[in-house]
């Protein structure tokens, strides 16, 4: 497992402890306020907290620091949100994966298919943006956010420019979805009674861009949600390869100038990782005080990568991005709050 998170990082461990100790800092800050009674009233869970510094740090002395963090903080981001997802399989047994299960995946298709035709369809009519900047704010928005646009940019040969731009406009929404979302599950429970803390979790994670600003997400709404938001994200995670798989084919046949060599597609294998954990975890084969202190190292890998997600979130490059992607990513988190619910809705009253 090891290997396989931190396969790609390169020679020199060094250079990745300033930017880990930087991370390790703001995480365990945010933990420690995340303990107030005072704090933990106002909804603001650990997980939030750490962005929220990373951010203000990100934005204010960070810049000096870069070169110096940079690798630690990027391995944080990548690396250890990777193995935190994994490791949060102890959290969950395979009864609760299944307890989602086949209206999840109905959820997370509908939602990932309408989000990124909607994307193209709004992006070239009534925006005007060229199709590589629709496809990879499409890609992020319905699956995965940043990784989504990485794992898309190869496939319909984008300018950095424009990865850059989508990357910035998903991380955006993203983001206020973390804040958001909390603040919508009272009104959730108002407007409708019969709605759980799981089916509101399944919502969160079929929904919310980012895999960390799902976790973050449910992890503000309560326990329930977030093990459901975490689940239906992974099964929407590992929706990518056949995405790829379908736009590649979309592309070849419009486009055959553009039908190039074959390429390997990226899988998740973190997410295959996360269920396997699960599997292994539902038959209760570790003592309960190891899988405990299992818990509290995952919860610190996951506020350091939250922390180094907001490190990473520069106010500079959301202004750069121009007024029309912005719009796309906004009328595509309008559609994901508004029409994902009711997609959520839908299928929870005919598949109960």
């Amino acid at each position: 497992m090891a290997e396989l998170i931190f396969s790609k990082s390169h020679h020199h461990p060094g250079r990745f402890l300033p930017g880990l100790l930087l991370t390790g800092l703001i995480a365990a800050a945010a933990l420690m306020l995340g303990s107030q009674p005072a704090v933990a009233a106002l909804g603001l869970s650990a997980l939030t907290l750490a962005i929220v510094l990373g951010m203000l740090v990100g934005n204010t002395f960070y810049p000096r620091l870069y070169s110096a963090c940079d690798s630690g903080v990027l391995l944080a981001k990548q690396r250890l949100l990777r193995l935190g997802i994994i490791l949060y399989g102890f959290h969950l047994t395979f009864q609760q994966i299944a307890s989602v299960g086949f209206s999840g995946i109905i959820i997370d298709a509908l939602t990932l298919s309408s989000t990124f035709l909607l994307a193209c369809w709004l992006g070239r009519r009534w925006l005007g943006l060229d199709r590589e900047t629709c496809w990879l704010i499409g890609a992020g928005s319905s699956i995965c956010g940043a990784a989504a646009v990485l794992a898309t940019e190869p496939v319909v040969k984008a300018q950095a420019s424009k990865v850059a731009v989508a990357i910035a406009t998903v991380v955006l929404f993203g983001t206020l979805a973390i804040f958001l979302y909390p603040l919508l599950w009272p009104l959730a429970q108002h407007l409708f009674p019969q709605l759980t803390a799981t089916q509101f979790g399944i919502y969160t994670g079929s929904t919310v861009h980012e895999v960390a600003q799902v976790v973050a997400a449910g992890h503000a709404i309560g326990p329930d949600a977030e093990n459901a938001a975490v689940i239906a994200k992974m099964l929407r995670v590992m929706m990518l390869a056949p995405f790829l798989l379908l736009l590649t084919a979309w592309i070849q046949r419009q486009s055959p100038q553009m039908a190039t060599q074959k390429k390997a597609l990226p899988f998740p294998w973190f997410a295959l990782l996360f269920i396997a954990v699960a599997l292994f975890n539902s038959f209760h084969l570790l003592p309960a005080d190891m899988i405990a202190r299992i818990n509290q190292l995952d919860t610190l890998l996951l506020a350091m990568a939250m922390a180094a997600l907001g490190l990473t979130t520069h106010v500079s490059a959301l202004r750069k991005a121009g007024v029309r992607p912005l719009l796309l990513g906004s009328l595509l988190f309008i559609w994901l709050l508004l029409g994902g619910g009711a997609i959520n809705l839908l299928v929870h009253h005919f598949l109960p």
